[in-house]
């Protein structure tokens, strides 16, 4: 086979990965490419650049009053001389996040299984959209589907990927996303059952992840858990 046919191969793989047209397989294998191929992430990328308009008539999603307190005393529960200029700045990643929000509800009409449609959505976006990652939960498999629009961990640091659960007193680690800009986590039973009505956070990180099971870290970007 030509570099020519080579190179038109993978615009189409990546255009079947972006609209979720690859069994659990190719998806793996394509994934495990990515992470060594920066040529793949560009054509991922540029799908989904060119995917995203499709979205912009759908109307922004405002998240529940109730969001507030909630991440204000989950997330800062020792910090009360500093919570109101970090409020003003979570919050409005909130209001960011409500604007992006809709995007996600394009997976179902671009997904051909509608098995696996997902049933929760959040935009974990910060304030100024330098770090951006879409999040898909689907209740069946306990999946939650992530892509990373925008920004990158700092050199040296990781992001990790936080449930707040509504009444929680604690936020709980989803894990450290991987450098690849997509990836999929197997939420545990016990946690898939708190997506509803919660959060998603992101924190900046040593490598490894947090040390102490809690956010040690800045809190770089936060979204409600929305349905779908």
């Amino acid at each position: 086979m030509s570099t020519q046919e080579d190179h038109s191969d993978d615009i189409a793989l990546a255009g079947e990965y972006v609209l979720r047209l690859l069994d659990d397989v190719e998806r793996r294998a394509f994934e495990a490419r990515m992470a060594n191929d920066a040529h793949l992430r560009d054509l991922v990328r540029d799908w989904e650049s060119q995917l995203a308009p499709l979205a912009d008539d759908i109307a922004p999603v405002t998240p529940p009053a109730a969001v507030k307190a909630r991440l204000q005393t989950v997330l800062f529960p020792d910090a009360k001389p500093r919570r109101g200029k970090l409020w003003a700045w979570v919050s409005g990643g909130l209001v960011a996040a409500s604007l992006v929000v809709g995007a996600l509800l394009l997976g179902p009409l671009l997904d051909p299984d509608i098995g696996t449609a997902p049933t929760f959505v959040a935009s974990v976006s910060a304030e100024d959209g330098s770090l951006v990652v879409l999040a898909s939960f689907v209740a069946e498999t306990n999946t939650l589907e992530l892509s990373r629009e925008a920004g990158a961990a700092l050199p040296g640091r990781v992001l990790e990927l936080w449930l707040i659960a509504e009444g929680a007193e604690a936020p709980v680690s989803l894990g450290v996303l991987p450098e690849t800009p997509t990836t999929r986590i197997d939420v545990p039973q016990t946690l898939a059952g708190q997506m509803a009505g919660g959060a998603l956070a992101i924190s900046d990180e040593p490598p490894g992840g947090s040390p102490t099971g809690a956010p040690t870290g800045a809190v770089l970007a936060v979204g409600p858990i929305t349905d779908a």
